[in-house]
């Protein structure tokens, strides 16, 4: 444990474990909210995969939640001020954070498998389907969640989705707000696996010493191609980022933040967009 603690010590909302030779277990660490990610866990987020990628004791990284979550997105402390005063630097800020995330994922050299092992909610979200191999319990709810509180989906969705489960299952899913469990994320091929609660975790550690005992250059290049797919849909990614920027702080994002609070309807007024 002391090459972890040398390596990793500085990360107050991460914990780390090494389950198996070379096996790097990442434990997003805030059970009390659900893993959601606080403004300083989302920067150490950020710099653990460049720390990851030069350790050299790791070949591959398993990401899972500490209690019932992986982790219900975006702690409300971290959502963009929408203050009049400071929008433009927000907006610079979040729109980059949310790409950073991204790219980090898809950046990394190393195989990243996830443990989806309850809730998995916005950015919580992209950190399991940007996963190389996900793998959820049967009873998690994987949910993007941001047409929820008024916002277009941002974090990771238009990345990927229209990937993995094609165009018409995204499209539903994400317009509709739909929650899907573990067992049909998998079946919409939303995940690559799902499996009984009691066997994530074995199960997780089961791919990853099967990819540690794969040929590491051949493995990292073979992440690399795949993830040509993803970097060819960075233009609308990029788009929708900036989309969910611009709706944080206007009306219907105000109201449905108030509906959510008091878990109410919320009342959009308007009755029509003004986007054309």
């Amino acid at each position: 444990m002391t090459e972890l603690s040398e390596r990793y010590g500085r990360f107050e909302w991460l914990l780390f474990d090494r389950p198996a030779p070379h096996v790097l277990r990442m434990t997003f660490n805030n059970p009390s909210q659900m893993n959601a990610m606080t403004r300083a866990m989302k920067e150490e987020i950020h710099s653990v995969w460049r720390e990851i990628d030069n350790d050299p004791d790791t070949r591959v990284t398993i990401v899972t939640g500490a209690g019932r979550a992986f982790c219900a997105g975006g702690s409300f402390d971290a959502m963009p001020d929408t203050g009049a005063g400071e929008r433009n630097a927000r907006f610079c800020y979040d729109f980059n954070d949310a790409r950073e995330l991204v790219a980090e994922l898809i950046a990394s050299r190393k195989p990243i498998v996830s443990a989806i092992n309850g809730p998995a909610i916005g950015a919580g979200l992209a950190v399991a389907l940007l996963a190389d191999i996900s793998i959820a319990a049967r009873s998690a709810k994987l949910l993007d969640g941001h047409l929820r509180i008024g916002v277009a989906p941002g974090d990771h969705a238009l990345i990927i989705w229209p990937l993995l489960c094609g165009l018409a299952k995204a499209k539903y899913l994400l317009m509709g707000n739909v929650i899907v469990s573990g067992e049909e994320a998998e079946a919409m091929n939303l995940v690559s696996l799902a499996v009984d609660d009691e066997q994530l975790q074995a199960k997780a550690l089961e791919v990853a010493t099967s990819l540690v005992q794969t040929a590491p250059t051949a493995l990292r290049m073979t992440k690399y191609l795949l993830n040509s797919f993803l970097r060819r849909n960075q233009d609308v990614f990029d788009l929708s980022a900036a989309f969910e920027m611009v709706n944080f702080g206007s009306e219907e994002n105000v109201e449905a933040l108030r509906a959510y609070a008091a878990k109410d309807t919320p009342r959009f007024e308007t009755g029509f967009s003004e986007f054309r």
